[in-house]
């Protein structure tokens, strides 16, 4: 179990730095080019073909806004590349093109009689494409599988390896199975491509709404996740906050994001004129120039794609969850935070009245170094009222520490740093202390309700 002390949430102000060093080339020119393109041939195509229930509801979502959260918009892309496959399917083809062969299906097709070559071009490319597409939605299938192990895993490793990890691990297992179960039995009983993908976002959503729940637990249950389960509180204040709207992932969308988005309209646009197309092909055969268009779309969209889904791999994968206050920049600038001098021979010592059990001492500091490697001895004792000492932190040497502690008795505490054994060097030391008075449990709403009544 790694440990978490000293550490806090990530932050966005960290993640604008951390993303700062990994620069996301923009989606080429030809994405919004083609995708303008392939929009006016669709509008020239609804000029001609009136369109059916199932056109107009895809040529709504067509016009509607991209979803903003980066996740969402690439279960929107695989949704819209399984929808672009299956319109491709040799069995959905129209029938004026030549399905002469299917690799996919192992077999040898018949042509249609009298076909051009314009029509057998289509179809040989058609079937190219499928395959960049299929490709594709392997790379994003990947991309997902192991985000979600990367995130759980790395959750793991601040949880107790023991019997407790174990049955965290067997839940999630049993989780998925049944999550799992679901999408079958959907897709069994005849539901759309459309219908698994709203599922599984909503799965996914589901998910998170249980972690900020954790989070956020109070009172008997908030101490039973904590001690019993062995969620520390820092995992706890992760949960609760990192996908909130203008948290820590808002840097993400606003770095990321456009291209993302960028794609994303691209792909329902190839979807929405491959449709179309199919539909009125019977009145207005394919020309040979828009197929082109199609055809140098499918390209740059699967290019991108996967370049988009490898860099989202690297980046998240090596992105912190959990970050030092002073990486984080907390207290640069905060009065909170005090300097002294200490000087060779000599200590510091900082006096703490806390006049309820049950309150919170905390500390936070560290050496400004030298070129020469430091540390100095800390501790912490309790005064009690005739003057007798209790060693509440034994003494220890180090360059920096961050710590809590709960008090048992009301009285004086002495928080102590030590440079009496150096010979040589003084120690610049940065520090920030706390005393905190008990905090009550926040009152549940029913209780509140109750008290009204």
């Amino acid at each position: 179990m790694a440990s978490t002390e000293g550490l806090m949430p990530i932050t966005r102000a960290f993640l604008a730095q951390y993303y700062d060093k990994c620069p996301l080339t923009p989606v080429s020119e030809d994405v919004a080019r083609l995708t303008s393109k392939l929009r006016s041939m669709s509008d020239d195509l609804i000029k001609e073909v009136p369109l059916t229930e199932a056109e107009s509801v895809l040529a709504q979502e067509v016009e509607s806004a991209t979803p903003h959260k980066i996740d969402q918009n690439m279960w929107k892309n695989r949704e819209h590349i399984e929808e672009i496959l299956y319109v491709m399917e040799g069995s959905h083809w129209p029938k004026m093109v030549p399905l002469n062969f299917e690799p996919q299906r192992g077999h040898i097709l018949q042509l249609q009689q009298q076909s051009t070559p314009e029509e057998i071009e289509i179809g040989a490319t058609l079937r190219e494409l499928k395959v960049k597409l299929q490709s594709t939605l392997k790379t994003m299938e990947q991309f997902h599988t192991k985000n979600s192990d990367n995130v759980f895993n790395t959750v793991m490793t601040y949880m107790p390896q023991d019997f407790r990890g174990k049955l965290i691990r067997q839940q999630r297992e049993r989780s998925e199975r049944n999550k799992q179960a679901a999408i079958d039995a959907l897709v069994n009983a005849g539901g759309s491509i459309h219908d698994r993908f709203a599922l599984l976002w909503g799965q996914q959503m589901e998910r998170r709404r249980q972690l900020a729940q954790l989070g956020s637990a109070t009172g008997v249950y908030k101490t039973l996740v904590t001690y019993l389960v062995g969620v520390p509180q820092v995992l706890l204040d992760f949960v609760k906050t990192i996908n909130d709207d203008d948290g820590p992932m808002e840097e993400q969308r606003q770095r990321y994001g456009p291209s993302l988005y960028s794609l994303t309209d691209m792909a329902i646009s190839i979807r929405f004129y491959l449709l179309l197309s199919w539909g009125g092909y019977e009145i207005r055969k394919l020309q040979k120039d828009e197929f082109l268009v199609l055809k140098e779309a499918v390209h740059t969209y699967t290019s991108e794609m996967n370049r988009l889904a490898e860099f989202f791999g690297e980046v998240f994968a090596n992105s912190p969850f959990f970050i030092k206050a002073e990486d984080a920049g907390i207290g640069e600038n905060s009065d909170d935070y005090k300097e002294t001098i200490i000087p060779v021979g000599k200590t510091h010592e900082v006096s703490l009245q806390v006049d309820s059990v049950n309150s919170y001492i905390g500390w936070d500091f560290s050496l400004i170094q030298s070129k020469v490697t430091m540390d100095i001895g800390f501790s912490v004792e309790y005064i009690g009222p005739s003057g007798e000492k209790i060693m509440i932190l034994p003494y220890r040497r180090c360059g920096s520490d961050q710590g809590n502690f709960s008090t048992l008795m009301a009285g004086c505490y002495k928080l102590i740093w030590d440079n009496s054994y150096s010979t040589f060097f003084r120690k610049t030391l940065r520090f920030k202390v706390d005393a905190i008075p008990p905090v009550a449990d926040p009152v549940e709403p029913e209780v509140v309700a109750e008290a009204e009544g």
